[in-house]
């Protein structure tokens, strides 16, 4: 079994939940007291959302890629970063380790070819939705992607940093998400991804009837594939 790196906190929220995924699809691919060989490194979110909000990315970046070094450092064999939004730093990442990145977008967009997908909807923070490196990634993929409206994807961006880094689960709020998936779909998306590693604490695909593709449960599965194989 490969050593996965996690670089984590980003918010320590959705890092919880990737710890308990990878060791859950361990567990239920090795059985026995199997889990996961996991080496994290968990930021202080509060200078990193400081940062990402004054639009300083290499400060961040910098951050982000001492986190990874020490990570590979300590003898990861591969990197997982959980959170989408700080893939916007991947390719400094990338270019100062030695050891791969598994990247949360090219994890999505490979589940969703895999299930005949070619249009989705986004939600994620203001970041991901309205900057390219994350959209760029799955069109290059042949995969159209589909963003909220402005106001919705203040409104989003506004519930993610007010409500769920901070743990809160606001009935309200997930009426509005699931108003906004419908509205996606109705535009033509086959799909919505949950493009924020904290709306899967929110809303679950049994909320709806439109398809949620959750990246933290796929990003989590593939690293445990990539761990085993």
């Amino acid at each position: 079994m490969k050593t996965i790196g996690l670089i984590g906190g980003m918010s320590w929220e959705s890092t919880q939940t990737y710890y308990r995924l990878i060791n859950q699809k361990v567990r239920e691919q090795l059985g026995g007291l199997h889990s996961a060989k996991l080496i994290l490194y968990s930021v202080d979110f509060s200078e990193i959302e400081a940062l990402q909000h004054k639009g300083d990315w290499e400060g961040a970046a910098r951050i982000l890629v001492a986190a990874a070094q020490s990570v590979q450092s300590a003898g990861a064999d591969f990197l997982v970063i959980c959170t989408n939004t700080m893939h916007k730093v991947a390719p400094q990442i990338e270019q100062a380790t030695a050891i791969p990145l598994l990247h949360i977008a090219d994890a999505t967009a490979k589940a969703l070819l895999n299930d005949g997908i070619t249009s989705v909807g986004l939600l994620g923070t203001q970041f991901t939705m309205e900057q390219a490196f994350y959209r760029e990634r799955l069109e290059q993929k042949g995969i159209t992607v589909i963003i909220p409206n402005d106001n919705e994807r203040a409104v989003g961006h506004r519930i993610i940093f007010n409500e769920l880094c901070q743990g809160i689960v606001n009935p309200e709020s997930k009426a509005w998400y699931l108003d906004v998936v419908v509205a996606l779909a109705a535009r033509g998306a086959q799909a919505v991804i949950l493009g924020c590693t904290e709306i899967s604490l929110l809303i679950q695909a049994s909320d709806t009837q439109v398809a949620l593709y959750d990246t933290t449960d796929i990003h989590a599965g593939q690293a445990v594939t990539l761990a085993l194989n």
